[in-house]
């Protein structure tokens, strides 16, 4: 089950996608499929078929993005959270090799399309939190455990 958070900017990101496909590629769409249609035979009209299977994706991306941005709950950063890896947070690791890795720790519904943010559902998160820079997380991983340790954690 994903878990329900989300940061301040990932919601404003996800409302922009939502008022982008209602107010504008909808409209865009539905102006295709209406002409495509008035050419007549619907049967054999790829512009028509198309448009229409777009329209569908668009739709049924407008419902998801709307139940989802309700059941959302938005994290804020507090002062108490300085010093400690928690949601929203900036994680620099470094594993025994001396491989380092930056992630932002964010909600399931952020982490498309960015590659420098991990879920907070995710394995390595979850071995994160709450532990502070010099600590050391053992991470469960398909090929077994790795040890990484904390190089630094900050918030913007």
């Amino acid at each position: 089950m994903k878990t329900n958070l989300i940061t301040p900017e990932g919601l404003e990101k996800l409302k922009k996608e939502l008022n982008y496909l209602w107010k504008d590629y909808r409209p865009e769409i539905t102006k295709k499929v209406a002409w495509a249609a008035s050419l007549g035979d619907r049967s054999e009209n790829a512009d028509y078929k198309e448009n229409k299977r777009l329209l569908r994706q668009i739709d049924g991306r407008v419902r998801f993005l709307r139940k989802r941005i309700e059941a959302l709950k938005v994290v804020h950063h507090s002062a108490e959270q300085e010093g400690k890896v928690f949601f929203g947070a900036w994680v620099e690791i470094e594993n025994e090799q001396g491989e380092t890795k930056s992630f932002r720790i964010v909600g399931p519904d952020e982490i498309y399309g960015d590659d420098d943010y991990i879920s907070i559902d995710a394995p390595m998160a979850r071995a994160l939190l709450k532990k502070q820079v010099d600590d050391d997380a053992v991470v469960n991983t398909p090929v077994g455990e790795q040890l990484w340790f904390i190089n630094k954690i900050f918030y913007t």
